[in-house]
């Protein structure tokens, strides 16, 4: 059983990034719910700095896991809006400030404490104050003890925040986004109920990230030969509006194989609509991006391309049954959003042979009959 605290009314959530780094947090964002039961949360978050970003609320609207908001740009220099920001908090008076932030180093995380406080906070759960709560190491200081057993992000998060209790991480219902009737009914509006009959595969080409990025080439070959291999099926598209344009070219070859209807919902629904949707799809296939994670959250069995810019698992997606392609290469662990010296070894060695057998063996499990 973990902390119940019915006295404190006003908890401050620290948590930046977009999508993906929302939908990580859902374990450690159930915990500090169910802590601070009779508490108003509200999350101090970055205003979104890339238009293929999602914001927070954009996926945590109707969780009831976090009340308002918040905002700042990311990067500000500017000494008038951070003092704005610090008042408009500190009028808020919180009282405990929960700290779900990436690791970016022990002096990142205390100057973040000190604004905190100039925010009026005076009760802190969760600084990542030490080496071992900054690794994805279970504790360990290094990853020596670790290599072949990475731990997933959530997981650091939720030791991070342990003296609420168990995040759970490892259970499904931990990173239940409380999708709504209205949700799942303009998912299927969107998409159709033909096409729905016709067992849909998502595909996301899309990343905001270089070192992320397969390859529009790579994805088009793919989705010629998808449509030969599995005629007629559906094709979803998902991702943010800017990657219509580069979604439609890749399914050229779906169409001219005898692929069944592509439907683009890129930009047509907002993320939570978008995980109703992928919650219709019997497979989704992409890169380690949002779509992938709300596909997780929602069952989908994923086939996931990974770049090795991170360690292994730390940002895999949840639960089983997922195919993820990671290859190991030197450099692994860069962290690089852009990759020129290596052109993006990790990720254009993945042949479309290798997703394509990936994909075969996915859906003999999940849908023995073509």
């Amino acid at each position: 059983m973990g902390m119940v605290d019915t006295e404190t009314r006003r908890v401050l959530i620290y948590r930046l990034g977009s999508l993906g780094d929302m939908v990580v947090a859902l374990p450690s964002l159930h915990l500090i719910a169910k802590a601070f039961p009779n508490a108003e949360r509200r999350m101090l978050t970055n205003l979104p700095v890339h238009s293929k970003a999602a914001p927070a609320s954009a996926v945590l609207t109707g969780t009831g896991l976090v009340d308002e908001y918040f905002g700042y740009p990311v990067g500000t220099r500017s000494a008038w809006e951070l003092t704005k920001l610090t008042w408009a908090i500190r009028r808020w008076k919180p009282e405990v400030a929960v700290y779900l932030a990436s690791a970016r180093g022990v002096a990142i995380a205390e100057r973040d404490e000190e604004f905190l406080r100039k925010c009026g906070v005076k009760r802190f759960i969760g600084m990542p104050m030490s080496a071992a709560l900054q690794g994805n190491f279970y504790g360990a200081d290094t990853g020596e003890a670790c290599k072949g057993n990475w731990e997933p992000e959530a997981e650091r998060l939720g030791r991070c925040v342990v003296e609420l209790g168990d995040a759970r991480a490892d259970k499904m219902q931990s990173w239940d986004l409380h999708l709504t009737d209205k949700e799942r009914a303009e998912a299927v509006r969107q998409i159709g109920v033909q096409a729905l009959e016709r067992r849909p595969m998502a595909v996301s080409v899309g990343t905001k990230v270089q070192a992320k990025d397969w390859g529009v080439e790579n994805w088009r070959v793919l989705l010629g030969r998808l449509a030969d291999a599995y005629p007629r099926r559906t094709l979803l598209l998902v991702g943010a509006p800017e990657e219509s344009a580069a979604s439609e070219f890749a399914a050229t070859a779906w169409r001219g194989n005898g692929g069944g209807q592509v439907v683009n919902l890129c930009g047509r629904l907002n993320p939570r609509q978008s995980a109703a949707a992928l919650e219709k799809a019997q497979i989704f296939i992409g890169h380690d991006s949002g779509p992938m994670h709300l596909a997780a959250v929602v069952g989908t069995p994923c086939v996931a391309l990974f770049a090795a810019r991170n360690i292994p698992r730390q940002w895999f997606p949840v639960g089983k049954g997922h195919k993820v392609i990671y290859h190991d290469v030197e450099c692994a662990g860069c962290g690089l959003e852009t990759c020129i010296d290596e052109g993006k070894r990790c990720l254009l060695s993945i042949e479309v042979d290798e997703v394509m057998d990936s994909v075969r063996e996915m859906l003999e499990r999940v849908a023995p009959q073509h």
